[in-house]
Formats: structure tokens, sequence, C-alpha cells
């Protein structure tokens, strides 16, 4: 599968009314599209953050959909994004175990990794990390996106509610550290984020 992200910033004053938009009439305008396998949508209202990945069948189907709401994924942002970036990616690994219910969070690790290193860093986290990572409870999901080409990646994972992402940080980080380190990938940022919307998808 293929995965369209887009993560955007701006005043935490107009965020929610954006986040319904895209929960709302987003979300029906890519289920309209042929492909298209999921939705996922983040934010911090606190600071201002917006995440949105729409999860694909294939790269034709992501590109495709891009061109043809482009314009109106611009005016759905509008209100909200004064910053806003775009990202394509290969979904490497994608486990989801279960719906999600009100309350419910979500962490987001980024790693440089060399292109060589990739398939390093797609093997050593499925078959190391993730069985590790499967037994924290609270866990709902968790995916390994990664960018061959320019030597990025990105593991994002839900949880429950608030508690169980809080409790998972001291096993999480014994994990993360291993695991970078065995892979040779560097952490360039780690960020929560409260889910708003997180539909099922094919494991990958």
């Amino acid at each position: 599968m293929y995965v369209r992200s887009i993560y955007a910033t701006g005043d935490p004053a107009a965020l929610d009314g954006v986040a319904e938009a895209l929960r709302t009439e987003g979300r029906e305008l890519l289920s309209a599209q042929p492909g298209y396998r999921g939705m996922g949508l983040f934010v911090d209202r606190e600071l201002g953050k917006l995440l949105v990945g729409s999860w694909w069948e294939d790269e034709a189907s992501r590109e495709a959909s891009f061109e043809k709401l482009s314009k109106r994924r611009d005016e759905l942002l509008s209100p909200f994004a004064q910053t806003a970036a775009i990202d394509n990616w290969e979904a490497a690994v994608a486990r989801r175990a279960e719906d999600l219910g009100p309350g419910a969070a979500f962490r987001l690790l980024r790693m440089d990794v060399e292109p060589s290193d990739v398939d390093l860093l797609v093997n050593t986290f499925r078959d190391s990390a993730l069985p590790r990572i499967q037994q924290i409870p609270g866990l709902s999901g968790i995916s390994l996106l990664v960018d061959r080409d320019h030597g990025r990646a990105a593991v994002g994972a839900l949880y429950t509610d608030r508690a169980a992402l809080a409790a998972s940080r001291g096993p999480i980080a014994a994990v993360r550290g291993e695991s970078t380190t065995k892979a040779r990938a560097t952490t360039r940022s780690l960020e929560e984020f409260d889910v708003v919307l997180a539909t099922a998808v094919p494991h990958a």
C-alpha cells in the first residue's frame, strides 16, 4: 500500500473547524476515489498542528487522487493552514488491531536513514521491534512508512487513550533506541496527537 501525508500548522483557534471539515467532506471526497483504502486525521490543539494520512492501493491511485482533489483540499485547509507539507510514502508495515473509541491518541516518529539501509530498517522493525511493541498495553495499531528515494521513514502508533500513550513512553523509548541503532537510522522528531479519525486499513 501507499500513503500520502499532509502536515499543516496554523492558528489553534481555527483547527477544530478545519478538522471537522476534513473528517466529513474530506473523507467523503477521498472515499469516492479509486484505490482508496483508509484515512487518519490527527491534531495537536495546543500548538496548532494537523496531520492527515490517506492510504491507497497503488501509486497510480494515490497520484490520480492528488491531482483530482488538489483544489478542494486547499480550500478545506485554507482557514487553518499557514504552512503545509505533503509527502508520499510506501507502507512497509501496517498493523491495525481494533477500532478506536473517543479519546484515542497517536504518536509519530520520523527518522532519517540511508537509502541503502531502508530494507535493513524494515526488517529490523518487522522482525525485532514489532513483536515487542505489540505487547504494550493499549496499542491499537502501528505502521512503518518509508521513502526509499529520500532516505526517510515514519512510524505511527495508535493507542486507545492518552493514559495508554503516556504509559508506553518508557517501553517504546527502549525499543526505539535499540532498533534505530541496529538499523543505522537517526530519529528526526517525535510528536503526539489526539485522534480525530482513524479508519482501518488492510495489513501490509
